[in-house]
């Protein structure tokens, strides 16, 4: 019989898989200058540089969760100068250049890749150990289903309405 929290988890990590290949075909014709465009005079939209700065800080934070990590043990993204709060800035400076963050970027999502698809499926069930999220995450799972499908998936949507934006093509 199969494991309903296993098929769960595969299903999950296709949708990952599918958001890392839409992602890497967001950015594949991007220079380094694109990154931080502005393609709407008087309207600043999250470009991909604070995106991908964005996105990039909750794989090592669920990683740590998964491997039973307690708050203070892992970072927490909100900290991050492009945590929950921030908004995008012009000053490429204050992103890495294209080809480094994108590697964080894919290689932070391809580790909890990893790491959830070795993790024993009663570890999405325990309480989430950051303080803050209990109320919105009280679960792993919770926090896994949001931060892995919605938050990514609705940032990725967000490159993709600023390359339409800039008159580029969709992906």
């Amino acid at each position: 019989m199969t494991d309903p929290c296993r098929v769960l988890i595969d299903a999950i990590l296709a949708s990952w898989a599918k958001q890392r290949d839409y992602a890497a075909r967001l950015t594949a014709d991007l220079s380094d200058a694109d990154m931080t465009h502005q393609p709407v005079p008087g309207v600043v939209m999250n470009h991909p540089a604070w995106v991908f700065s964005h996105l990039s800080l909750y794989p090592p934070t669920l990683c740590a969760i998964l491997r039973g990590g307690r708050e203070g043990e892992f970072p927490d993204p909100i900290r991050s100068p492009y945590g929950k709060d921030s908004r995008p800035v012009a000053d490429a400076a204050a992103y890495k250049p294209k080809r480094e963050l994108l590697a964080a970027y894919f290689d932070g999502h391809d580790e909890l890749a990893r790491v959830l698809g070795q993790t024993d499926p009663a570890v999405l069930a325990r309480p989430i150990p950051l303080a803050r999220w209990t109320q919105r995450f009280p679960l792993v799972a919770d926090a896994l289903v949001h931060l892995m499908l919605d938050h990514e998936a609705g940032h990725l949507g967000q490159v993709s309405a600023w390359r339409r934006a800039g008159g580029r093509a969709a992906v």
